[in-house]
């Protein structure tokens, strides 16, 4: 069987190979019930669906032709280490900088890794999404993630 996109098999691979993975690492924790769902009831359908959209896309990659057999371009290395790295430093600072000011951290480093850097864009970006986040995690959901730095709650 002939690969006729390069770039929508390796795609369907990943989702198949990630869907399974989380399906099956879901199946350590207890389903519960339609009604009542359990910490792995979730995680099992989201990892199905995903491994089901790599199936289709990696059908697709053999099935429909492409032209020039949609070769993978070069890693965008330097994009790529930015948003790990922002992601990484997000995880830390959570617990002592809190929601306020990690969120806008993220949002800066993340934009970064684009060439269309805009302060301005980043400024509204940082200012909507910390916003809504503050509403529909501490509001709403009502979690207890540290909104405030250690050192101004004392």
């Amino acid at each position: 069987m002939k690969i006729k996109s390069q770039r929508d098999f390796v795609s369907g691979l990943l989702f198949l190979v990630v869907g399974v993975a989380f399906a099956w690492g879901a199946t350590e924790y207890s389903f519960g019930t339609s009604a009542r769902p359990g910490p792995g009831y979730f995680p099992f359908g989201l990892g199905i669906l995903l491994a089901l959209l790599g199936a289709l896309v990696l059908f697709k990659a053999l099935t429909l032709e492409s032209e020039g057999g949609d070769p993978i371009g070069d890693i965008a290395w330097r994009p790529l280490l930015i948003i790990v790295a922002a992601v990484a430093v997000f995880g830390l600072a959570l617990p002592r900088l809190g929601l306020i000011v990690t969120l806008p951290l993220l949002i800066t480093l993340s934009a970064l890794a684009s060439k269309e850097f805009h302060w301005r864009d980043v400024l509204i970006s940082s200012v909507v999404l910390t916003a809504g986040s503050w509403a529909l995690f501490i509001l709403g959901l009502k979690l207890t993630i540290p909104v405030w730095p250690v050192f101004i709650n004392g």
